[in-house]
Order: C-alpha cells, then sequence, then structure tokens
C-alpha cells in the first residue's frame, strides 16, 4: 500500500502538466461544467441507512460549495441488477458500492479505478494492513465500506420468559447450539422456536467451513470444501428440523431482508444469525433486549472460523464521469471524524482506526456494542478475507436452490452436496 518517491514525484509531475493544460488528473477538462458540479453515488441499504447516509453527505457538501450529489440506493437483489444494467448502458457511477461477490468480476473487465493510483489523494495511513481491502493482485479496486462480522443475537426477552439459559457466546459449540434451541422450543410449547439458521447463506457456510480447517474459496478462487463438509452442514439442518430445534419447513417465510422483515422480529425465533453493524436495527425491531454471541463451534474447531469482513465495498469506475470529485468524497468517508459521526456505524466499524476511536463516544449503546464486538474480534488471529472469486454469486445462488431443496426432503444431504460442488465447479471454472 506504500508509494515510492519516484511514483509521487511522476504523479505531482503529471499532475502539474495537466493543471497547466486546464485538466485534471485524468486528462478531463477543469472548466466548469454540469459534469464537474455533479456527482452520482449509489449504494444498497433501507431508508434508515440513506437518512444516515445523507447527513454524512450534507456534511461534505457544506465544505464544498456548489457540488449537489446525487443519491440512489436499493435493496441487495435488485442493486446488482442496476449495476450490471448500468455498466452495460455505459451509465457508470462516480462512487458506490460494490458486492464482495461482484468485485473481481468488475475488476478483472477494467471496470474499476486502480486506487493505489491515486494514494495522494486517497488517505489510507490510518486503515490496517489486516483491513478487507479490495486488492486484486497489485491493484486496489475497492476500500471497505465498513468492518464487520456475522454473530448469533439472541432475544434475552423470550430466554426470561421461557426460563432458558444463554450460552456462554465466546466458548459455545454447535450442539449446545442446538441445546439452547430445542430448549426454546420446548419450554414455548412450540410457540417459539430456538433459533433460525440460514443454511443457504454462504457467510454461515463460510465460518462452518473453515472450523473443519478448509475454506469455502482457496486464495487462488478455487472451490475448496469436500463432499464430507458440505454433506455434514445440510445433514445439520435435516436432523435439527426433525429435532425440534429448526422450525418446520414453510413455518418461516422470507417476505424481506430489513430487520423489520425478520422471523426475530415477528417473534417467530429467539435467536438468528445477523450481521454485527445491523444490532440497532435488529435491536429496535425486536423489542430490545438482544444479547451478541459469537458464532458457536470457534473454541472447538480445527481453526476459526470467523473473520472481520465487509460486505461492500466503495469502488470508482474507471470510466466514472468525475472520478476527481469521487476521490475526495471517497477520502472524506474514510477520515472525517465529523462525516462518520453523522452516518454512524449502519455500515460497520470504521476503517480508519483512528476515525473508530473519535467517533465511538457518540454512537448508540448498541452501535457500541458491535464496535466493541469487532475491535476484540480484530485483536485476536482469524483467517483473512478477501473478495469472492468471479463465480462467487453463482455459488450464493445455487446454494440458495439446493437448501431449499433440502428443507423441503426433496433432496438428500449427500445429493445436496454433490449438487452444490458441482454448481461451484461450473461458476469457478473448474469444470
Amino acid at each position: 500500500m506504500e508509494m515510492s518517491r519516484r511514483t509521487l514525484l511522476g504523479l505531482g509531475l503529471g499532475a502539474t502538466a495537466l493543471m497547466l493544460a486546464g485538466c485534471n488528473r485524468f486528462g478531463i477538462s477543469t472548466e466548469p461544467s454540469t459534469a464537474a458540479s455533479t456527482l452520482n453515488m449509489i449504494w444498497w441499504g433501507d431508508a434508515a441507512r440513506a437518512e444516515a447516509t445523507e447527513a454524512m453527505l450534507a456534511v461534505f457538501t457544506k465544505e464544498h460549495d456548489g457540488l449537489t450529489i446525487k443519491t440512489e440506493y436499493q435493496d441487495s437483489g435488485p442493486y446488482a441488477d442496476k449495476m450490471a444494467t448500468r455498466f452495460a448502458a455505459g451509465d457508470i457511477p462516480d462512487l458506490f458500492n460494490q458486492r464482495r461477490d461482484s468485485l473481481r468480476e468488475y475488476a478483472d473487465r477494467g471496470a474499476l479505478l486502480d486506487l493505489n493510483q491515486h494514494l495522494d489523494v486517497l488517505n489510507l495511513d490510518d486503515v490496517p494492513k489486516t483491513a478487507p481491502l479490495g486488492v486484486v493482485g497489485d491493484a486496489l479496486y475497492g476500500i471497505p465500506a465498513g468492518l464487520n462480522a456475522v454473530g448469533f443475537v439472541i432475544n434475552r426477552n423470550l430466554t426470561d420468559q421461557y426460563g432458558v439459559e444463554i450460552p456462554d457466546g465466546d466458548t459455545w459449540s454447535w450442539d449446545d447450539l442446538w441445546a439452547f434451541s430445542k430448549a426454546v422450543t420446548d419450554a414455548s410449547g412450540g410457540q417459539v422456536y430456538g433459533v433460525d439458521m440460514a443454511f443457504d447463506t454462504v457467510q454461515n457456510l463460510v465460518v462452518f467451513v473453515r472450523q473443519t480447517g478448509e475454506e469455502l474459496y482457496n486464495e487462488d478462487g478455487s472451490f475448496g470444501a469436500s463432499e464430507k463438509t458440505l454433506t455434514d452442514w445440510f445433514a445439520m439442518s435435516v436432523e435439527q428440523r426433525a429435532a425440534g430445534a429448526l422450525a418446520p419447513a414453510g413455518h418461516i417465510e422470507t417476505v424481506g431482508s430489513s430487520a423489520e422483515q425478520s422471523p426475530l422480529a415477528a417473534g417467530l425465533v429467539a435467536g438468528q444469525v445477523i450481521p454485527t453493524n445491523n444490532l440497532k436495527a435488529y435491536n429496535d425491531a425486536s423489542g430490545g433486549a438482544l444479547e451478541l454471541l459469537r458464532m458457536p463451534g470457534e473454541v472447538q474447531g480445527a481453526r476459526r472460523g470467523m473473520s472481520i469482513d465487509t460486505s461492500m465495498y466503495w469502488s470508482i469506475g474507471q470510466e466514472s464521469p468525475n472520478q476527481e470529485m469521487a476521490l475526495e468524497l471517497l477520502d472524506f468517508i474514510v477520515n472525517s471524524v465529523e462525516g462518520n459521526e453523522a452516518v454512524g456505524a449502519t455500515r460497520g466499524l470504521p476503517a480508519s482506526t483512528v476515525v473508530a476511536e473519535a467517533i465511538a463516544d457518540s454512537l448508540t449503546p448498541e452501535d457500541q456494542r458491535s464496535i466493541a464486538y469487532i475491535t476484540a474480534l480484530a485483536e485476536e488471529e482469524l483467517p483473512d478475507s478477501r473478495p469472492d472469486p468471479i463465480g462467487g454469486q453463482a455459488v450464493q445462488d445455487a446454494l440458495t436452490d439446493i437448501a431449499t431443496e433440502v428443507t423441503f426432503g426433496r433432496i438428500t444431504a449427500q445429493e445436496a452436496a454433490k449438487q452444490v460442488m458441482a454448481a461451484a465447479s461450473e461458476a469457478l471454472g473448474q469444470a
């Protein structure tokens, strides 16, 4: 991430020549224009995230008189379609969220700006080298929008109501999870199931696979999970559904991805896995008594499964019309204490350690808990987090479909494992 004096000198001389010619670093005229005073920024999230983001942008525009930032946001699934459509049409946004399962695809086809070439504007001095940066080869194509991890949340109101003790979230095993879950189901007479565990989500599977000593995706982008590990994953869902630790097929319907639409908020379960940056939203939606636990199996596994991740990167298009201002805004997002105080921890812990420390006291109690959770994990020896290989989204899509077939008993766990391996082999170009 460091730049040599020669590189910096080259950038400086190049910038000087461009200024004399009336152009910016990208060879674009610096004469006043509508394009230069308008920046298009898009991301995914809900209305609450949008409100927080607009509060952050208000700080930035206050310092840039005459700048208009046109913003757009959508839910995660439709957002991916929007990105593909806009890039295909040549309508490239200036600054945008890039999903971790799509960054490699956009980077490999030359659609993203290499941020390593602009570190004189984008200051990453306070971003630790262990942060999950969007690095592909020697190039940097994405900055984490926030650092987070997965975690189990348990509704203490429900466990107190049914007299079930919450396990030690730092040391619990998968067996402890299912014993707890069945205890809630039994104590409530089936009115509430202990937990909802998404077996169709790559992020959850990654933790389980790593704990066996394997990787879902190897460093070279190949698929690393064995048929046995995948069979064990699906078999666990079948066994626990039969035991009553998981709800029967069809009992819990997914109507959306927001906290308000979750089975936890609906009171159907006492616990579920969430991204830690969403703790406040889930706590508000479910009555305000959530306990945050680590994933089970971290002590008993062959190695750690959890990692410090980011669900989204900030990227700039190689053909974005206002790259100069996009770089300034990205630097602001990374390094502005005032801007990060305004947006809060809606996307996770700020990547800059200086900013994270500076805003801690201004955060809500839930966000402070999330940051303490991430900070504690960051001090431990965890697996590296990398952008998913090209084809990662196809693997997720296949996992979603195959897990549904297992849930409704239409295929066995072993058949599911074989199908995932075949789908991954095709998606990752290993067939």
